[in-house]
């Protein structure tokens, strides 16, 4: 089975990003290629909770809102929102309203700022879980021995919502992993990203 299909373009592509533009922008300028900002980590991890049950496309579309709610995904700014901010989230139908997601980013911004302290960054202590192997993209697991490992080590500092297959989706986001199928035209490009990549210490 071919885990890629042609684009509008002429170029192949990996299979799940078709159907939209927002989706193909996503696939060939983020995902895989490595990040090391830690708002955008923390963003990233963020929207991977809250795509847990639902279509990865309709976190995407509600990007946008979800930045506007939640400070930019500064996590020193959520780690001072109150009852009041969830409350006002939980109307936001911009987003989505679960509240039990909401309050997990509320306090996984506070983890975070402990994790930059203890740490020195967020970036630092995510790139120290990269894989020794990397990944072919030929089969793409819902987990792994690594996101396992992570979440339990996240879960052990107090993270909530990061379960080992929202983790594992985080990895593939970050550039951790590099997962687009063989074949893909992005493949290469991302390969080359990690490539020239230095991992922050």
């Amino acid at each position: 089975m071919s885990h890629t299909l042609p684009s509008a373009d002429g170029q192949d592509r990996c299979f799940w990003c078709h159907g939209s533009p927002l989706y193909v922008h996503y696939h060939d300028h983020e995902w895989g290629f490595p990040v090391t900002e830690d708002r955008r980590l923390f963003e990233k991890l963020s929207l991977e909770g809250f795509q847990a049950g639902l279509s990865w496309y309709t976190i995407l579309a509600k990007r946008e809102n979800f930045r506007a709610g939640f400070a930019n995904f500064d996590f020193h700014q959520v780690a001072q929102f109150g009852p009041a901010d969830v409350e006002r989230l939980v109307q936001d139908a911009g987003i989505v309203r679960h509240r039990g997601k909401i309050e997990a980013v509320i306090n996984n911004a506070q983890r975070a700022i402990e994790m930059v302290d203890k740490e020195g960054s967020l970036a630092a202590f995510f790139w120290r879980n990269q894989p020794a192997a990397p990944s072919t993209g030929a089969e793409v697991p819902a987990q792994t021995a690594e996101s396992q490992a992570l979440s339990k080590e996240l879960k052990k500092r107090g993270w909530k919502f990061v379960g080992p297959t929202t983790v594992y989706a985080f990895m593939q986001a970050m550039g951790m992993v590099n997962d687009h199928a063989p074949g893909c035209v992005t493949r290469a490009q991302v390969e080359q990203a990690r490539k020239n990549f230095q991992r922050p210490q």
